[in-house]
């Protein structure tokens, strides 16, 4: 633990703090050490270099709401520690709301229009405007240099990775990508924001005008894209999981800069399930064209939701409402029922939607007011003046739709014409590309597209699942799952069998030849000594041989179980089913 006047530690290097408390003015300035940077891989700009020699700045000045505190400690676990936030289980508290319930006749009456704006973070080894890494999980503020903490003189460069990844997305969204676009700063204070403003894009985005159908409640949809365009990322504040949580809190600098592009969508969507849908195939689609790993849980996908409700058959929309926090597919679907709900009440009791923006409160299940909706003119939005116009051409725009993969929907559509699969399963298969990768390359190492679609999705699958394993590192490879698949189709192997020597080959990696060797397990075929057995069957259960007999052809179901059970499953079952309709006769 460091406090004011010793030494402290950012970016792995140590420098004694410049910065103390202000008694009369109730300031608290604080000092940041950066990294020296190094030549960025991804970033191209010509005549421009990332400045290098930069070593510790007093970087800025932020207001307490508490009289100040000399010798407090403002540097733990090498996060920053700012004490003028309220904490947000403070805010919770104040804001908590009971929703009386709402019957179904009188939420009939109302029409929910929904946007998504969703923000995903770019697949980039290092930052939207600098060389820093984006790795997740990295020990607090060690990946920050003087550009992503925004010291004076440092200049931001445009990693072109990002810029070919944002274009790629795009495209996939089937946008119309500017031939000119540029980046603006977005003005507004806030402890993650070190420069006071956020590099994104404003009056001209990088991509407009796009779609992306889904699939709800049987029919299909189209809803509208309104623009993607890039920005960086702010940095992270943490609010709870420190002793002085209640009175600081602590940001981790290593996301700020993070390139990130954000999807506006049209307000097409009418309920949480379109948003669930919609999200669902956005996300596929980014991660088919491999522009994101869009893991949710270390905050590459994240989702606001705009919603508001009016009366069904009203031409103008109701009041809005963005609703932010939204880090799962759950979280969005009851985020949105809950709003609904909220603003159809205050609508029945006479009153009116407060434009704002809320928060989800996930203990409590509940949205809770954040801060009144800010607009566009509130960020005093103006071009960036430290980079250059981005100017995308025709040959560019081809040279990335020439590397754009089969994308999900064209999948499907595909594996139902080619493959005559039910939409149920083109969905199934085609949910991931490596999973339709598997598939076809199981069929073409023979199986029949009907025995892979339906082995992959039941036991193949359920292995992996409990195994934590992606069917791309499946210990059991296409060809060999063909094999096993052929041995059944061809009456080898019956299909009980099967099961257990695809149990084997998971577990150890061998052939199912090798398998069905080493655990004796090669199907009873001798008709002879099937005969036998399937004649003491018959001959203990005359009962069953009367009903049968008597027209109750059921029974017959039995019999044939009775055989596969007395051999373990390895009975041809061809060759019982001709003897025992022979013996039942």
């Amino acid at each position: 633990m460091r406090k004011v006047g010793q030494a402290f530690t950012l970016g792995g290097r140590s420098l004694p703090a410049q910065a103390g408390f202000s008694s009369n003015k109730k300031l608290m300035p604080f000092s940041f050490l950066s990294r020296a940077s190094s030549a960025c891989p991804e970033c191209r700009h010509e005549g421009r270099e990332v400045s290098q020699n930069i070593g510790v700045s007093q970087f800025g000045r932020l207001a307490s709401n508490d009289p100040p505190r000399p010798n407090q400690s403002l540097f733990r676990r090498n996060a920053i520690i700012l004490g003028f936030m309220t904490p947000a289980s403070q805010r919770a508290a104040a804001t908590a709301e009971k929703i009386p319930q709402i019957s179904d006749e009188v939420f009939a009456r109302y029409e929910t229009v929904i946007g998504l704006e969703v923000h995903v973070q770019l697949a980039t080894a290092t930052k939207a405007f600098c060389p820093c890494s984006t790795k997740f999980g990295d020990p607090p503020n060690t990946n920050t240099c003087p550009v992503c903490l925004g010291l004076p003189g440092a200049l931001p460069v445009l990693n072109r990775r990002a810029l070919e990844l944002a274009v790629k997305a795009a495209l996939a969204l089937h946008c119309a990508v500017q031939e000119h676009s540029r980046f603006a700063r977005k003005n507004y204070f806030y402890p993650d924001l070190p420069k006071g403003y956020q590099i994104s894009q404003y009056e001209l985005p990088l991509a407009t005008g796009g779609w992306l159908e889904i699939e709800s409640a049987g029919q299909s949809k189209r809803i509208g894209i309104t623009r993607v365009h890039m920005e960086e990322d702010a940095a992270k504040n943490l609010h709870e999981g420190f002793p002085d949580a209640a009175q600081y809190s602590h940001i981790d600098f290593n996301r700020g800069g993070v390139p990130l592009i954000e999807i506006v969508s049209e307000p097409d969507i009418r309920s949480s399930e379109e948003a669930y849908a919609y999200l669902s195939n956005l996300k596929q689609t980014l991660e088919y064209t491999a522009v994101s790993d869009c893991n949710m849980e270390s905050g590459s996908l994240r989702c606001d939701g705009n919603v508001s409700v009016r009366l069904r058959g009203a031409e103008e929309f109701g009041t809005k409402v963005e609703v932010k926090n939204l880090n799962s597919f759950r979280y969005l679907t009851h985020a949105l029922d809950y709003e609904i709900e909220r603003q159809i009440a205050i609508l029945e009791s006479g009153a009116k939607v407060s434009q704002e923006t809320r928060l989800w409160n996930v203990a409590a299940g509940r949205t809770e007011s954040m801060r009144s909706k800010e607009f566009a003119h509130d960020y005093r939005y103006f071009p960036e003046p430290d980079l250059l116009p981005v100017e995308i051409t025709p040959a560019r725009k081809s040279a990335i739709l020439a590397k754009m993969p089969e994308l999900p929907d064209a999948k499907r559509a595909r594996f139902r014409s080619e493959y005559g699969l039910s939409s149920y399963d083109a969905e199934v298969l085609a949910a991931t590309e490596s999973r339709a990768d598997y598939f076809e390359a199981t069929v073409r190492a023979g199986a029949t597209p009907k025995a892979a679609s339906n082995w992959i999705q039941t036991d193949l699958l359920r292995r992996l699942n409990d195994a934590a394993t992606d069917i791309s590192r499946s210990p059991v490879s296409a060809a060999a799952f063909a094999d096993l698949l052929r041995r059944v189709d061809q009456n080898e192997i019956t299909g009980a069998i099967a099961k257990r020597v695809l149990a084997k080959m998971f577990e150890t990696r061998q052939s199912a030849a090798e398998v069905i060797a080493s655990e004796s397990l090669s199907p009873i075929s001798d008709s002879e000594s099937l005969e036998k057995l399937c004649r003491e069957v018959v001959a203990n259960n005359s009962a069953n041989v009367e009903k049968y007999r008597a027209g109750n052809e059921g029974v017959f179901k039995f019999f044939m179980g009775q055989v596969m059970k007395e051999t373990k499953g390895r009975a041809n079952p061809q060759t019982v089913n001709e003897i025992l309709l022979k013996l039942l006769r």
